[in-house]
């Protein structure tokens, strides 16, 4: 589902334009986070490894460059630049995450 509603995001034209490129490299390094949330917590008995993410940069040029193609869009390097950094945060911010009780559970398979 995530998949979808990004790919529509990054496929349909804006109608309205976004306001500071702050706020899109934002949204960028959120989808990405996030995506690489889902991946990890979709198999949670292996352990973080850089090579699960690997689909989620291919997925982010992709976007890019489908995006090239388009006339109302436009391939960005600063783009996928925010995609690998929502991946390499996420990493860094995954033992804040494990504190929390139901988290720990999803991680470790103890989920009834």
């Amino acid at each position: 589902m995530a998949l979808l509603v990004i790919s529509y995001l990054a496929f349909t034209p804006l109608d309205t334009p976004v306001v500071t490129e702050f706020n899109d490299k934002l949204s960028h390094i959120v989808a990405f986070f996030t995506l690489a949330f889902l991946v990890d917590f979709s198999w949670p008995r292996s352990k973080w490894k850089p090579i699960k993410y690997l689909p989620l940069f291919g997925y982010g040029l992709f976007i890019e460059v489908v995006q090239a193609f388009m006339p109302h869009r436009l391939f960005s390097t600063w783009d996928l630049v925010a995609d690998i950094l929502g991946l390499l945060i996420y990493p860094l911010v995954l033992p804040l995450l494990l504190r929390i009780p139901r988290l720990q559970q999803l991680r470790h398979g103890t989920v009834k």
